[in-house]
């Protein structure tokens, strides 16, 4: 007789209300009842049948119609031979120290950009944000792609976030992005209006226009809008930290940081190299800090697919607190605007976060 036994790509995560399946694969999340997770985890590859004799045939309803949702949704299939497909290995592994990181930039700003950039490279960072908070010119944002072409930099993807410009015009941007295929997206702040401009080379690269104003202070929004589910960022998430992990930073003064909204630094990028800041003492603290360590977040059934904050957290006297910014409760399983949370109110006048 048929047994059932999830796809390797399906892995089921636990929450304290309710958990989902993660499909890898398919980028998809699907939320169940913690009774059919447990099912599920303790009686795998088992027949539908002999499940149901595990619950005394009280239940044998319910049972049929989680399987018919499984099965409905490829999440599961029959097998005689279920030892033949083995799990997924959820191990993470990177090569390089780095792999992602953060430039910011303003007009008081002193440090080179292309030094950081060149850094980075040798670092071996595949990944840059670049964040410029005051009007910066077309041809500085050309320089530098063409600096980064010319050096054949092993930066591979980098998004811009810049305040909004008339030299920035669609047209321009749209060019930039076919010309440069390093870049993967623009977002544009203080614009008129929320816009996203349809994705440029088959869906990589798109331009975002945004109302918001552009500030330090906009990062560590936790938001089911910005859930990664796919293999990498799942098992990195499970591993390590899904925020700081292999980041590395520059606020606009220069000193270099986990996160350029963080209040500690490990020295200024004109005295001090991105590579000896590295193995200063607490640089890696928060890499391998995941979800599972911290409160509330080692809880929730979404806690593999988010993001994390420790920039801005609700407890400010509690390293594993939670992000200040996240308005999901896992034990009522839902969501709020965490600005209007009253337990969050000391952590928001810490932060002097009520003037955005």
């Amino acid at each position: 007789m048929n047994k059932i036994k999830l796809f390797a790509n399906c892995i089921p995560v636990k929450g304290a209300k309710r958990s989902v399946i993660c499909d890898l694969q398919r980028n998809e999340l699907y939320i169940i009842p913690n009774d059919l997770y447990e099912i599920l985890i303790l009686h795998s590859n088992k027949t539908i049948i002999e499940i149901k004799k595990l619950y005394n045939n009280e239940y044998d309803e319910t049972i049929d119609e989680y399987f018919v949702f499984l099965k409905q949704n490829e999440l599961v299939f029959e097998t005689k031979t279920p030892h033949l497909f083995p799990n997924l290995k959820l191990d993470w592994h990177y090569p390089f120290e780095i792999s992602n990181a953060i430039l910011d930039f303003d007009i008081n700003s002193k440090y080179e950009l292309v030094s950081g950039l060149d850094q980075l490279n040798e670092l071996k960072c595949k990944h840059v944000q670049l964040r410029f908070f005051d009007t910066i010119t077309y041809n500085t944002i050309l320089n530098l792609l063409n600096h980064l072409n010319k050096k054949n930099s092993i930066i591979l993807s980098i998004d811009i976030l810049l305040p909004f410009s008339s030299e920035f015009s669609k047209e321009k941007l749209s060019v930039l992005l076919s010309d440069y295929p390093r870049i993967n997206s623009f977002y544009v702040f203080n614009s008129d209006s929320d816009q996203f401009i349809t994705p440029i080379r088959g869906n990589r690269a798109y331009i975002v226009y945004l109302k918001n104003k552009l500030s330090p202070k906009n990062c560590g929004i936790i938001s089911s809008k910005y859930f990664s589910i796919n293999i990498k960022s799942f098992t990195e998430s499970l591993n390590c930290n899904s925020c700081l992990n292999g980041k590395i930073s520059i606020d606009t003064q220069g000193n270099i940081k986990n996160c350029p909204s963080m209040t500690h630094s490990f020295g200024n990028i004109k005295n001090v190299s991105l590579k000896e800041s590295l193995h200063k003492k607490d640089f890696k603290k928060y890499w391998s800090l995941t979800k599972d360590n911290i409160e509330v977040c080692k809880d929730c059934e979404f806690r593999y697919v988010c993001t994390d904050c420790r920039a801005y957290i609700e407890n400010i006297e509690n390293q594993y607190s939670k992000p200040l910014k996240c308005g999901y409760d896992p034990y009522t399983n839902e969501w709020e605007n965490w600005e209007e949370n009253p337990v969050k109110n000391k952590a928001i006048e810490y932060y002097d976060m009520k003037k955005l």
